[in-house]
């Protein structure tokens, strides 16, 4: 199997797409869940504090309890979970109640595998291509948790950061040391943008999450990609934004979270960025 996978690109980049197509339906329990799972314990420590006992004894983590409808509670079978395919099947209904299902789920799931293949085209067999599926499929859960509840869970962006810099000991993506840099510089440089426009304004215009994410970025990538990252996820951001306040009238004060523009932009960086980093070069007259 193993000879397989290398011998043949297109048995490989198939293998990776049904692997990525089976990984972003987990990601879809990870994305509901991890929030929840993160408040409930929370609220277990306000009570702790406040001396109050805890009456929620239910469990609740990535595997338990069982998948089921939210509205009739059926319990969501092996043949009502395949990727898209059972999406497409049941016509978007609830086998149970008919109820509608979310078009979010067939949407990740399809942008998993999409995401995956392009990674597997690009890095070939091999620990890159490992290493660039774990980042992947990472980023596309911390987007959408980040879009939902304007949150960059911890668990999830320190697990990266740390797992760069152990990809890049062995420079499969840069070199040691642009790692421990990057992963400096691109907390710290998030972290000034803070502090002066918390200062300047007396507001907090980003949350401590974005700072880790941008860290993990730098430690995966070295330092010499964040000025693109930076660049193109605050460009966008700015569009997105201004786009929203102009055709959906979203006012200014209601805060839009960065972490799916950084994420983004960095998976971008993680594909093409030597290329755009030699383009700006080119164009600057640098190269």
């Amino acid at each position: 199997m193993i000879e397989l996978l290398q011998n043949s690109s297109l048995f490989f980049i198939s293998a990776t797409t049904i692997l990525g197509l089976l990984v972003g339906s987990f990601l879809n329990v990870v994305i509901y869940r991890l929030p929840v799972m993160m408040e409930r314990e929370w609220q277990i420590q306000c009570n702790e504090l406040n001396g109050i006992e805890n009456n929620n004894k239910a469990v609740f983590t990535l595997s338990q309890p069982r998948s089921a409808c939210p509205h009739c509670q059926h319990a969501i079978t092996a043949l009502e979970n395949i990727p898209v395919i059972s999406y497409l099947f049941l016509g978007g209904k609830c086998r149970g109640c008919h109820a509608s299902i979310s078009v979010r789920y067939p949407i990740i799931e399809a942008l998993t595998g999409i995401l995956s293949a392009v990674v597997a085209t690009h890095f070939g067999f091999g620990w890159a291509c490992l290493g660039a599926l774990l980042l992947t499929w990472t980023l596309i859960a911390l987007t959408f948790i980040d879009a939902d509840h304007q949150l960059l869970p911890d668990s999830l962006t320190l697990p990266l950061l740390w797992l760069g810099i152990s990809f890049n000991l062995y420079g499969q993506y840069t070199t040691l040391e642009a790692s421990v840099i990057g992963a400096l510089a691109g907390y710290l440089s998030l972290w000034s943008v803070y502090q002066t426009f918390k200062l300047v304004t007396g507001k907090e215009g980003m949350g401590f999450g974005d700072f880790k994410l941008l860290a993990a970025l730098g430690a995966w990538l070295g330092w010499s990609m964040l000025p693109s990252i930076i660049l193109l996820s605050s460009l966008v951001g700015a569009v997105v934004g201004l786009s929203l306040m102009l055709f959906r009238r979203h006012q200014s004060d209601i805060p839009i979270p960065f972490g799916p523009y950084l994420a983004a932009a960095g998976w971008i960086a993680l594909i093409w960025g030597e290329s755009i980093n030699m383009a700006y070069l080119n164009w600057a007259g640098l190269a």
